[in-house]
């Protein structure tokens, strides 16, 4: 099945999942905002302050670590002068996670959270947030008009009982996976070597790179042969090396969640994920793999493969984009590797297709269940919907502060090269703007020429979209499109907490600890991980997969 149909029954799946939601119990839609809605003294039913006086909100952002102070963006400002409010921000880049159990527990939040909420948190912390659905209907006519245009959008943040908690986004131009491979050309030349094509070959150019001095300044100690990011299930991690075994991954998926063949596994028990630990515990052992791959935060992954000066550090990585991953001075060095193969006689490879969840997204902003002034908190988040505004979320603000966009005569964007000369491209969009991680509506039928990175983006990429011509459904695992009861939410989230701890201790010891034999552990590991949740996990998902599968027949 072609891509194009996986999305027209994606869309039939929302579709559906819509007009199922929204109606009440008796076929009546609903008309009024639930909860206390009321404006609180002194102001009108439009939310703005009868007294002239700002409506002041708080707001939680969960912010890119390059992003700058958000308080700083001129087009934000914009945002809030026009809204009428004044918000004061908390901006954290990271531990989030840590710091979210203990600040829902208590009960007080502040009025708005941006890419700070889960499905399961709405679940678990029941009636600390409100429900938008009625404040949507009567305060938010721009995302009323996406949900009308994009269904499947609406759709993805709906809840099975029909509630909405967190917006959703859409980006559309985004392409059909998130990670490349990259090599440096230079270093493949200075060893006199091929381009890759399958592990042991990848692992023979890491030699190289590391014996020979590869990128001739004399030292022959400060190659970094690979570097990644992070954990294993991220967009720049070795989770794309489980497609060179034949495996679609649809991602990025954090938990291992893939479909193959209509059935919902898992590949931390998969023997596969095991031949992808085992290569990389031989590339360790080797010194091929940066020491800090495992503990290094994004900005220091960036700044790594950006070398000295001139100077280049990292052999073979992953990233976005060329000019993103290893900056204005270095990026020419470096090419895309198509997807390697295990062996020379494997007959199938994937790579990871994740244009779903590159280009939508859910919960975006949600609301306390305490915000005083809910319509003018919900006016606001419907601001960041409106055509102009979403560009500037993503790529920075159409004004002589911010210098991100223009505005033609004839209603055209085009996105402008970086203000400051020393950044490329994708750090300019991440440092200016909300960027990914902001509450967005790209339509489909703007009139945008996209920045020099984006475009070269569909050229980088381009190595894998023969991988993408004929995925079918049954290989492709839409997490964002399957809906659960909140009991199976509750207990996914609950079983996945106690499987992350055994996942988590296992796979980075089996590749760094010289004393562990992956092989001598397997069975044990793949038992606890089943007896910890996964059985009982992997029943949940077959099930709403088979409802999704459905739809799509």
């Amino acid at each position: 099945m072609k891509a194009k149909k996986i999305f027209a029954a994606l869309l039939s799946c929302a579709m559906m999942a819509t007009a199922m939601i929204g109606c009440n119990g008796d076929g009546s839609t609903s008309s009024t905002a639930g909860g206390n809605n009321s404006t609180g003294g002194g102001e009108s039913t439009s939310g703005e302050s009868t007294s002239g006086e700002k409506v002041k909100l708080k707001a939680i952002f969960c912010k890119h670590s390059l992003t700058k102070d958000v308080n700083t963006m001129q087009w934000l400002t914009d945002l809030e002068e026009k809204c009428n409010v004044e918000v004061e921000w908390q901006q954290i880049s990271a531990d989030w996670d840590q710091k979210k159990p203990a600040l829902f527990a208590s009960g007080e939040i502040p009025d708005l959270l941006f890419s700070a909420t889960a499905d399961s948190d709405y679940v678990q912390y029941n009636g600390l947030f409100e429900d938008l659905k009625p404040l949507i209907e009567q305060y938010a006519p721009n995302l009323q008009e996406m949900f009308k245009e994009l269904p499947e959008a609406e759709a993805i943040c709906t809840t099975m009982e029909g509630k909405i908690f967190g917006t959703p986004k859409y980006q559309s131009i985004w392409p059909k996976t998130n990670g490349t491979m990259y090599i440096n050309q230079q270093w493949l030349d200075a060893v006199n070597m091929e381009m890759p094509t399958t592990w042991d070959e990848l692992e023979a150019v890491l030699k190289a790179f590391k014996e020979q001095d590869a990128n001739g300044n004399g030292d022959p100690n400060d190659e970094i042969p690979m570097d990644f990011n992070g954990g294993f299930d991220g967009a720049y991690s070795l989770m794309n090396l489980l497609g060179s075994t034949g495996m679609q991954i649809t991602g990025p998926n954090p938990g291992g969640y893939f479909a193959e063949d209509g059935q919902v596994k898992n590949y931390y028990v998969d023997e596969r994920f095991k031949r992808v630990v085992k290569f990389a515990k031989r590339l360790w052992e080797e010194g091929l793999i940066n020491e800090e791959a495992f503990t290094q935060d994004y900005s220091k992954f960036q700044s790594v493969a950006r070398g000295d000066g001139e100077t280049a550090k990292v052999g073979f990585t992953w990233g976005w984009e060329k000019g993103d991953r290893f900056g204005n001075v270095l990026v020419d060095q470096y090419v895309s590797v198509p997807q390697l193969k295990e062996t020379a006689d494997t007959e199938k490879v994937c790579y990871s297709y994740d244009f779903y969840t590159l280009n939508y997204g859910s919960n975006r902003v949600s609301m306390s269940a305490k915000c005083a002034n809910k319509e003018a908190a919900m006016r606001f988040i419907d601001g960041f919907y409106d055509e102009k505004v979403s560009l500037e979320v993503l790529f920075g603000g159409a004004n002589d502060v911010d210098k991100c966009i223009e505005i033609g005569d004839d209603g055209s964007y085009t996105i402008l090269p970086p203000a400051d000369t020393e950044m490329d491209p994708g750090t300019w969009k991440w440092t200016s703007s909300f960027a990914d991680n902001g509450p967005i509506w790209i339509r489909d039928d703007l009139k945008l020429t996209v920045g020099t990175d984006m475009q070269a983006v569909t050229e980088e990429k381009s190595v894998y979209d023969e991988l993408f011509e004929d995925l079918d459904t049954n290989d492709i695992y839409p997490q964002m499109f399957m809906k659960y009861s909140e009991d199976d939410t509750n207990t996914l989230a609950m079983n996945q907490a106690n499987i992350n701890n055994l996942i988590n201790q296992s796979w980075s010891a089996w590749i760094t600890d010289a004393s562990r034999d992956v092989d001598a552990e397997w069975d044990a590991y793949v038992q606890s991980v089943m007896d910890a949740g996964l059985t009982q996990n992997l029943e949940i998902r077959q099930k709403a997969y088979d409802e999704y599968l459905k739809t799509a027949e």
